[in-house]
C-alpha cells in the first residue's frame, strides 16, 4: 500500500536518484530538490555555452521518478541515453539537451522541469536548489599544505581534510516552490550522495537552510556507504560520525530525528553513542547494492522507508 506521506528529498547525482527510486515505491507525494552546481561532463559543456542550470542531476532525478509503466520507463531510458561518436554531441545525454532547449527558449527553469515531468508522467516533482546555477569552492589541507578547490567535480574528487566549504554566489535566491515544499513536508531526507558537493550545499543556501531548520517535518539523514574505508576523494579517512559532524557545522540548529547508516559501516556504534546525546534515533540496516558495493540499493531503500513509517517515525 502506497503511503500518503509528503516527502522532500535533498541531494544530487546517483545518491539522490537511489533515494527517489526507493521513495517512488513508498509514496507518490515526493519533491526532489536538486543541487545545481555540476560543472563536469555534458552538464559542464552546456553550462559553458548557455546561461542555464546544469541539467545533469535534475535529469537523473526526473528519470528516477518516472512512472513505472511502459511509457515512463521508455521515456526514462531515452532521457538517460548518451550520444556516441566523434562530434560535438558525443557524451551529451538526451535529457540534458531537452532541458537546455526548454531553458534556452526563455522558459523558466521550474516550468521546463515540470514540462518534462509531465512527459515522463513522473511521480512527484523535481525542483532546483536555487534560482541560478552555482559554483562550489572548498579549502582542503593535506601534507602538501592548504589549497582552494573550485568546481563540483574538483571538490568531489579532492584529497585531504576539508577546512571549509562555500558556494558562489554566497547568498543565492532559493526557489519559492522549494521553500513551500519544505514547509509542507512531513518528512525531509538528506543523502546519500557526494557529501561536500551534493549534500552539504543544500545548507549553504541561507533561505533554504532556515526553511529546513524551521520545518515541522521529521528529518532523516542517510549516510553514505563509503566513508572511512574509501581510499581517495572526499570520503577518505572520514568516519560516519565525522561525516555527521561536518554537516552539523553548516547548520548547528538542524536536528535530525533519524540517522541511517549501513550495517557494514565501521564506526557506526561511535555514531550511535553520539546521537543518543542529541535525542536522535539511530538505525543501521543492510542497504548496500549487490551490483555495486559503493551504492545504495533502491529496493532496500524502499523497504527502509516503509519500516521507518511503521516502526520508528510513527504518526
Amino acid at each position: 500500500m502506497i503511503s500518503r506521506k509528503k516527502v522532500v528529498a535533498l541531494g544530487g547525482g546517483h545518491g539522490l536518484a537511489a533515494t527517489l527510486t526507493g521513495l517512488r515505491n513508498f509514496t507518490s507525494a515526493i519533491t526532489a530538490i536538486v543541487t545545481v552546481a555540476d560543472n563536469g561532463g555534458s552538464s559542464g559543456r552546456l553550462r559553458a555555452e548557455f546561461p542555464i542550470m546544469p541539467p545533469g542531476d535534475l535529469r537523473m532525478a526526473l528519470a528516477a521518478l518516472c512512472s513505472d509503466d511502459e511509457w515512463g520507463r521508455s521515456w526514462a531510458e531515452i532521457l538517460q541515453y548518451r550520444f556516441t561518436g566523434q562530434g560535438e554531441l558525443n557524451g551529451h545525454a538526451v535529457g540534458n539537451l531537452l532541458l537546455a532547449a526548454l531553458w534556452d527558449r526563455d522558459e523558466d527553469s521550474v516550468a521546463g522541469l515540470d514540462r518534462v515531468g509531465e512527459l515522463l508522467k513522473v511521480v512527484g516533482r523535481v525542483l532546483p536548489m536555487a534560482s541560478e546555477p552555482l559554483d562550489i569552492e572548498a579549502t582542503f589541507e593535506d601534507s602538501h599544505g592548504v589549497r582552494n578547490v573550485r568546481g563540483q567535480v574538483e571538490v568531489a574528487t579532492a584529497s585531504g581534510r576539508l577546512q571549509s566549504l562555500r558556494i558562489i554566489p554566497a547568498n543565492p535566491q532559493a526557489r519559492s516552490e522549494s521553500l513551500q515544499a519544505i514547509a509542507d513536508a512531513e518528512w525531509i531526507t538528506m543523502g546519500p550522495g557526494s557529501w561536500f558537493s551534493s549534500v552539504i550545499p543544500h545548507l549553504l543556501v541561507p533561505a533554504q537552510r532556515e526553511a529546513i531548520i524551521n520545518s515541522k517535518a521529521k528529518k532523516i539523514l542517510l549516510l553514505n556507504l563509503d566513508t572511512a574505508d574509501s581510499g581517495a576523494g572526499e570520503y577518505a579517512g572520514y568516519s560516519p560520525l565525522e561525516h555527521f559532524q561536518i554537516l552539523h557545522q553548516y547548520a548547528p540548529e538542524l536536528h535530525f530525528d533519524l540517522v541511517v547508516v549501513d550495517s557494514s559501516a565501521a564506526g557506526r556504534n561511535e555514531l550511535k553513542d553520539h546521537l543518543s546525546t542529541l535525542g536522535s534515533e539511530f538505525l543501521d540496516a543492510d542497504l548496500r547494492s549487490s551490483a555495486s558495493a559503493m551504492h545504495h540499493d533502491a529496493k532496500k531503500l524502499g523497504h527502509l522507508f516503509a519500516h521507518i513509517e511503521k516502526e520508528i517515525l510513527v504518526g
